[in-house]
């Protein structure tokens, strides 16, 4: 395709020709919301040119997450938090929370139009109101990335572990180091799309390795610590041959206190997800057994060096390849 012009930039942002010139050439003496819309307008058709910096200041980065409780999303906010320290002043990342189990709440937020942002960076659910937030977003110009999940596959670019082959991983583990027979049993949040792709990876594992230990069951904790512990309580007490546990998401702490206290519990092989201070107690106490963290400060830097060329304020094009996640036992803590 050809390089587009001022006039088709000018065309979608609703302005002059001359506006854009001034714009993009840095010439300044145009108000600040004329501005982004005119960059944003550049970054939708691809305009090969890099901000002028004498449009940095103008640089706002909206970041949006769910479950701000929870250690993880803890952890993706202060890595948002310190790379920004790291980043030109006059760039600004606004870090905010929303409701998990609110679809429309979310959708709304992510379409408001009451914030200038020159880009977006999402760690939201899949659900068909966000999909369509997201993508009527992106239409306008306004890049977007999905952190940890997806929230759309047609709008903006994913930084995350590969989700399914975490699910493999823990299956082999499970099958190859577990040192009873039996079966195995997993839990997850349905809403989001890597918990289904790493039980899927986890269920594939188990389908194509048939042997001493059989994968039957999924239950559905939402990231609940009561709904986890009842979960596997209950498991534990159905099954005397229960051997395995894969934990696809979060609520950890509540499985490992089901089972300190449960005679069996020591006797389950455990794998799950995220390096904390009570995941990586567990693992030198002998109650977990192996943690797939999913590094989420190189999902923050990768998300943010992403928007930074996006909005044409590095020339540096990102490495595209999934975050490598990191295998913790209790001999590598």
């Amino acid at each position: 395709m050809s390089k587009p012009t001022f006039h088709d930039i000018a065309r979608l942002a609703g302005v002059g020709t001359a506006t854009v010139e001034r714009v993009l050439n840095g010439r300044g003496g145009v108000r600040p919301e004329t501005v982004e819309k005119v960059v944003l307008a550049a970054r939708a058709l691809d305009y090969p040119r890099k901000l002028p910096d004498t449009h940095r200041g103008l640089m706002r980065i909206e970041v949006l997450m769910v479950r701000p409780e929870t250690t993880f999303y803890r952890r993706l906010s202060r890595a948002f938090e310190r790379i920004a320290a790291t980043l030109d002043p006059l760039v600004v990342v606004h870090r905010s929370f929303t409701e998990e189990m609110n679809p429309a709440e979310i959708a709304a937020r992510i379409a408001s139009a009451g914030m200038r942002r020159a880009g977006l960076i999402l760690a939201v659910p899949d659900h068909p109101l966000i999909r369509a937030a997201v993508e009527a977003v992106a239409a306008q110009g306004v890049p977007v990335v999905h952190v940890v999940t997806r929230a759309s596959d047609r709008a903006g670019e994913f930084v995350g572990i590969d989700n399914y082959a975490a699910g493999r991983s823990a299956a082999m583990f499970i099958a190859r180091m577990s040192p009873h027979a039996g079966r195995v049993m997993a839990i997850c949040h349905p809403i989001y799309r890597v918990h289904r792709d790493r039980i899927r990876g986890f269920s594939d594992y188990f389908a194509e390795h048939p042997g001493r230990l059989s994968f039957d069951w999924v239950g559905f904790g939402r990231d609940e610590e009561s709904r986890h512990a009842d979960l596997l309580f209950a498991a534990l007490n159905r099954h005397a041959d229960l051997a395995g546990l894969y934990n696809a998401g979060g609520a950890n702490a509540a499985l490992i206190e089901v089972l300190r206290r449960h005679p069996r519990g020591r006797a389950l092989f455990f794998v799950g997800h995220e390096l904390t201070d009570y995941t990586g107690r567990a693992l030198r106490d002998g109650i977990m057994d192996v943690v797939l963290d999913q590094a989420p400060e190189a999902q923050a830097r990768r998300a943010l060096d992403l928007i930074l060329r996006r909005i044409g304020l590095t020339e540096i094009e990102p490495d595209q390849s999934p975050i490598r996640f990191v295998t913790v036992t209790a001999e590598s803590l």
